[in-house]
């Protein structure tokens, strides 16, 4: 696996291939959209979100804190370690890297999308590894406001990057196995929020949409697909999505979703404004992949309705 740090505006990328259980046809229409100079990389997560943020990692053996790059002996990582930041937190699971508890800390700041009130968004985002585990040190980078995480084991590398911010592309893990094959990753939402299907992506507005302040004098086509969000009942700013790079949706449910990541492909969060954007797919990209997908302020962003609808919502819960 290649360990250098990419840019995590990575996580900003839609699903690769359409969901496998949801309603409407897939592609609704096409946007005439503002298109400027595509830029090779910019941050997924807007600087005003990021402000103070900063990770201290809590091992077993010490805390870690400020930028730097160092390795953590196997004998000093324990079963779990702690990600502790001033906008989220989580737990990751040393021989899997899963992680449980990712929660937004309602630290006060222009852009929360909790209305001040800690809110845990996923229980758990779990690879199955079919039987491989984590066993090597543990590969640590600690930046500005980012982390990047890596461990390996027979067979099998993993890699979790972060962002300490109030919204944006804020996470991304990734799996990749000596045999090639592909990781089943689930995800389940924490009590209270719930995956529905964003009505405004199966209406979108009239054309054309070519006009000021969202938009420049160019134009560009982009198809406008059916879009999956998180939200919940308590604030009319909290939303966010599962984000893939060569991966696969297996199932959804309101509380859970399965996605096969193909080796060395991604499965990330975006949160926010990021999350209820019309934006170009992702690359077909396993290796070096750049973010020269992502161009910012250049799409529309549709939002999403609030209280959110019942009969948007995805259902059952669970399997």
């Amino acid at each position: 696996m290649n360990q250098q740090l990419r840019p995590l505006a990575l996580l900003s990328a839609r699903p690769s291939r359409p969901f496998a259980v949801l309603r409407a046809p897939g592609l609704q229409a096409l946007f005439a959209l503002s298109l400027a100079v595509l830029t090779p990389a910019v941050e997924a997560a807007k600087s005003d979100g990021c402000e103070g943020g900063g990770f201290t990692v809590q091992f077993p053996s010490g805390a870690r804190s400020g930028e730097q790059k160092t390795s953590v002996p196997a004998a000093g990582v324990g079963a779990s370690f702690q990600v502790i930041g001033k906008f989220v937190t989580f737990e990751v699971d040393a021989a899997t890297f899963g992680i449980r508890n990712y929660t937004f800390t309602g630290v006060p700041n222009s852009l929360d999308l909790t209305g001040g009130v800690p809110t845990m968004v996923y229980a758990s985002k779990a690879p199955n590894h079919r039987g491989l585990t984590l066993t090597s040190a543990v590969s640590l980078e600690l930046g500005e406001d980012e982390i990047e995480l890596a461990r390996t084991g027979a067979g099998l590398s993993m890699k979790i990057q972060a962002k300490d911010c109030a919204q944006g592309g804020v996470f991304q893990m990734e799996p990749e196995r000596g045999d090639g094959s592909a990781t089943d990753i689930v995800h389940v939402l924490a009590d209270g929020v719930f995956y529905f299907q964003n009505p405004r992506f199966d209406n979108p507005p009239a054309l054309p949409l070519c006009v000021p302040p969202n938009f420049n004098k160019q134009c560009y086509p982009v198809p406008v697909s059916r879009r999956v969000n998180w939200g919940n009942d308590l604030s009319k700013r909290f939303v966010g999505r599962d984000s893939a790079q060569v991966a696969t949706n297996l199932n959804q449910f309101g509380g859970l979703s399965t996605w096969r990541v193909e080796s060395g492909g991604r499965m990330g969060m975006v949160t926010g404004e990021d999350a209820v954007e019309v934006a170009p797919p992702p690359t077909n990209c396993t290796r070096k992949c750049q973010a020269q997908n992502r161009v910012r302020g250049k799409y529309p962003v549709l939002g999403f309705p609030f209280p959110i609808p019942l009969e948007s919502r995805l259902t059952p819960r669970l399997p």
